[in-house]
């Protein structure tokens, strides 16, 4: 049976040609020394003022997986948390004003309200020293990156940690640092 040459562990062989935009919006897994680290420049849209990257390859969105090392309730405001992977320490906030908020004001009151639910459900779950795995967009707040965070799930597994580091020093080599061709 002959293989897919393009298709491997984490369908990433292609990677070189292919990947540099279209990594953008996807939640990119990175440890927390790499979100910490990523380049930032000034854009001059309003929705994105500060566009992030590594080594060219421009990101939005991040995955990282620790232990929660602080955690500040502001109700119905905010959460903010940290999240601790070894490598560094990583600031979260968690928005809980979602029935507040002029954001959502022109959206369908019964989706605001499940929003709200979750949001508060997951705010519940972030409890110091839990393993939880966070995603979300790459934000700056007083000069510091962090992640404003769209879901976060705690895992019971503690293995889950050094499974994360393992995809995130994958992906590094065979996504995130390649070079395309013709560069």
């Amino acid at each position: 049976m002959m293989m897919n040459p393009n298709v491997t562990d984490f369908g990433i062989r292609n990677c070189r040609k292919t990947m540099s935009n279209q990594l953008y919006n996807i939640h990119v897994k990175l440890l927390a020394f790499d979100l910490l680290s990523l380049t930032q420049t000034p854009t001059p849209s309003s929705s994105d003022p500060i566009s992030f990257s590594r080594r060219g390859t421009p990101f939005s969105r991040a995955e990282t997986l620790g232990t929660v090392t602080s955690r500040e309730l502001k109700p119905h405001k905010f959460l903010k948390f940290t999240i601790d992977d070894g490598t560094g320490c990583v600031p979260c906030v968690l928005w809980l004003n979602h029935l507040s908020s002029p954001y959502f004001a022109r959206r369908n009151p019964a989706d605001v309200r499940l929003l709200a639910d979750l949001a508060e459900y997951e705010a519940a779950e972030v409890k110091l020293g839990v393993l939880a795995r966070v995603r979300g967009r790459i934000t700056v707040y007083r000069g510091t990156v962090q992640i404003t965070v769209s879901n976060v799930i705690v895992e019971r597994d503690p293995n889950m940690e050094i499974l994360h580091w393992l995809d995130c020093i994958k992906l590094a080599r065979k996504c995130y640092d390649v070079v395309p061709h013709g560069k």
